[in-house]
């Protein structure tokens, strides 16, 4: 389930911040792996929002590899998703479909 706030900063000059939660469940035989791990961050590079996935009591940078390959999601694992910034929503909703695509991974 997508959640979003928008968050108004009491200057009207200032630009609003958006925040966004979610999460999905990893459906990969072999689970989030270099390949799909490297889709995840080109998507999430696309974006200006600051993006984090979350696994039990690990939080990372979505767009770094590195982070994302020491989560060691394997099939079935959920993983959340927070988002903050002005694109916040887009950069969730592309995740998802991301992830329901597989990461585009066929094997």
């Amino acid at each position: 389930m997508l959640q979003c706030d928008n968050l108004y900063s009491k200057n009207k000059d200032a630009p609003s911040e958006n925040k966004c939660h979610s999460s999905f469940v990893i459906e990969n035989e072999k689970g989030l792996h270099t390949r799909p791990s490297t889709e995840l961050v080109k998507c999430a590079s696309k974006f200006s929002s600051t993006i984090y996935l979350s696994f039990e009591e690990i939080t990372v940078n979505a767009k770094s590899i590195l982070g994302i390959l020491m989560l060691a999601a394997s099939k079935g694992t959920e993983l959340k998703i927070s988002a903050e910034g002005e694109d916040a929503q887009e950069a969730t909703d592309a995740i998802l479909r991301l992830a329901k695509s597989k990461f585009y991974m066929s094997y």
